[in-house]
């Protein structure tokens, strides 16, 4: 019994002394401070809030509340600025479980109830006088006898009125019955989702206790930032190409979106493409040992085909209810979305890219290998995470503890900034390790998910356009805009709407995040170019000579020229690369075109003025073992 007992005091001993270090924050002189969220730098993932304010503090010690902050908050990333004549003790970071953030959309979920219960009881009203109308037509339709007085018009008129009247009532209750059973179905729907949701794990809001000494009142100000998630930015992007004679013209744009739980109203957006979630570290290389063939893994992903976009829609696993503000992100890039309100998501999917991860507040992220243009996806609830909160008990004695990351302490006014001689839309500065694009015109972005574009720069850039085709493949001559100098602008890899002669003709990537030095935009197809590949029967043979087959294969290319000026075009083939000593591949002429001894591809390059027709030829001829067999189309 005694060791029952030494057992059970231990917890009790810590959480009594819990309670009264809980007891010494808030039975103190406390005082809330009310600040507002006055600047946001948003991360591809993640965000760092800066809010500021002021108070009036009386001589002593005071902790001052900031209530109803973000339940993402990182507490170690919390930092904060004070300006006047006291001294910061301590900054606390914790938990308010009584108080749970609204992050779903319950409230339009219980107007939107509520409408339908009173559209139920409309239709309950209506059965009522549909029911009332007919039976006073019942009692009333006896009109035979000796002595009613009615000629054969009027009694035929009546039974008509009585028909049309009593027909119309049976069609409105037919209606009325079905109007009842699509709300009856709906409100059903309605309470069990608002019934779900009222049963999940209670994410709690955070609080922020800063401990403070004065030695007389004194005005405070206050100014604090911390991390929080749920929040994030894609890089998008407008082309637009008049004639390949001119410039193009880039608008650079953020699709940023925020669910963190405070609405951000009227705040300076600052956009980074740094990763303040992600490991700094620099990895290191492991010994790589050598084996044998047989004892080795390969990637099967080696064979991986790519996918032009991928589109689909997320979904609770638990109601299969469609996901809105889930985000998607390909793997490795910085190329991503959210979903609308309905779900569904639309990406264009770059070169080499495997994987896509799809994730969501309170649900366990997939990461999931790009199969095919269509993925469908439901994600799972993720209790742990909604519920894994650490509550610090805090007094006088624990201070800081190392738990906050950055504390400065002034006693000096606060700088006003100079106005800038010159308005513009944005800036861009080039930190150490980051790029911060910082926007001028302050924006408003509800806690919703939703998704918001936000105009960065725009450019009218110099570039240098060709046609590139590879008609074994596509029979179309893609437009490729070649720009140098790129790397001042500080692109990053992103989606991009490309507009062509004043017409929309799909989307494509941005590939800003390579070495090279001029960057290539590809601009989409042009059917002003006209390209066909045949193979020419009468040179394409087969014929047995001794111990070997000899195989002969010979393609004609045409490229024709509709446009109304002159353009420059590559047009790509190739021809097989033999790498068996009993296979030997004889290449004929190439109509001028060159050929990589390594690869086998053949590029020609073309100058065509318009309504010009040019006309490729090549072939080549294969030798092999008669008694093997070789595939040549």
């Amino acid at each position: 019994m005694k060791i029952y007992l030494s057992k059970l005091m231990k917890p009790i001993s810590i959480i009594l002394l819990l309670i009264l270090g809980y007891q010494n924050t808030v039975f103190a002189n406390e005082k809330e401070l009310k600040t507002e969220i006055k600047e946001v730098t948003v991360f591809l993932n993640g965000a760092q809030i800066f809010e500021t304010g002021s108070i009036q503090l009386t001589a002593g010690e005071t902790v001052l509340k900031i209530a109803n902050r973000s339940p993402y908050l990182d507490e170690k990333s919390l930092q904060v600025k004070a300006i006047g004549a006291f001294t910061v003790l301590s900054v606390n970071q914790r938990p308010n479980f009584l108080e749970s953030k609204i992050i779903s959309k319950n409230d339009s979920l219980l107007d939107v109830l509520t409408a339908e219960r009173l559209k139920l009881e409309k239709h309950a009203a209506e059965a009522d006088v549909l029911r009332e109308k007919y039976s006073v037509l019942n009692n009333n339709k006896n009109l035979g006898g000796q002595n009613n007085g009615l000629t054969m018009v009027q009694l035929k008129q009546a039974v008509d009125f009585f028909e049309k009247e009593i027909s119309d009532i049976k069609q409105r209750e037919i209606q009325n019955r079905l109007n009842t059973t699509a709300t009856k179905n709906k409100i059903e729907r309605l309470e069990k989702t608002l019934d779900e949701s009222q049963n999940q794990t209670i994410t709690p809001i955070s609080e922020i206790f800063i401990k403070v000494s004065a030695e007389r009142a004194t005005t405070a100000s206050v100014s604090i930032s911390y991390l929080v998630g749920n929040a994030g930015w894609f890089p998008k992007y407008d082309i637009r190409v008049q004639d390949i004679t001119k410039p193009l013209t880039l608008s650079y744009k953020a699709e940023v979106w925020q669910n963190t739980g405070n609405d951000w109203k009227n705040v300076k957006l600052r956009f980074s493409n740094g990763e303040p979630n992600r490991s700094g570290v620099m990895p290191e290389l492991q010994k790589w040992e050598l084996t044998y063939a047989r004892n080795t893994v390969f990637d099967r992903n080696a064979a991986f085909s790519p996918v032009g976009s991928v589109s689909g829609i997320v979904r609770n696993s638990e109601d299969g209810m469609p996901l809105p503000g889930a985000s998607v992100l390909i793997k490795g890039t910085t190329i991503g979305t959210t979903t609308d309100i309905n779900g569904k998501y639309d990406l264009t999917i770059p070169n080499n890219s495997r994987q896509i991860i799809f994730s969501f507040i309170g649900t366990i992220s997939q990461e999931l290998t790009i199969t095919g243009s269509i993925i469908n996806v439901t994600l799972d609830s993720d209790f742990a995470q909604l519920s894994e909160v650490v509550v610090t008990g805090y007094n006088a004695d624990n201070a800081l503890q190392g738990r906050v990351a950055g504390v400065a302490i002034k006693n000096s006014k606060v700088r006003t900034k100079p106005e800038e001689e010159q308005i513009i839309l944005t800036v861009i500065k080039e930190n150490q390790t980051t790029v911060e694009i910082e926007v001028e015109k302050p924006y408003s972005i509800a806690s919703n998910g939703e998704k918001l574009l936000v105009d960065l720069k725009k450019y009218e850039l110099d570039a240098a356009y060709e046609y590139y085709s590879i008609p074994k493949i596509e029979k179309d001559a893609f437009l490729i805009a070649k720009i140098t100098d790129w790397e001042k602008y500080s692109f990053l890899q992103g989606e991009a709407n490309l507009y062509f002669e004043e017409t929309f003709i799909g989307k494509s990537i941005l590939e800003a995040g390579g070495l090279q030095d001029t960057l290539s935009i590809s601009l989409g197809r042009d059917k002003s170019i006209a390209i066909n590949r045949e193979k020419v029967d009468q040179f394409s043979k087969k014929k047995t000579i001794g111990t070997n087959i000899n195989e002969s294969r010979a393609y004609r290319i045409t490229v024709k020229n509709n446009k109304s000026q002159k353009i420059n075009i590559t047009v790509f083939d190739q021809v097989p690369v033999s790498i068996m000593g009993d296979v030997i591949v004889t290449v004929g002429e190439l109509a001028q075109g060159s050929k990589e001894e390594q690869t086998g591809i053949i590029k020609w390059k073309l100058e065509l003025a318009p309504a010009v027709q040019k006309l490729l030829e090549f072939q080549y001829e294969v030798r092999y073992p008669r008694k093997e067999k070789i595939i040549l189309d």
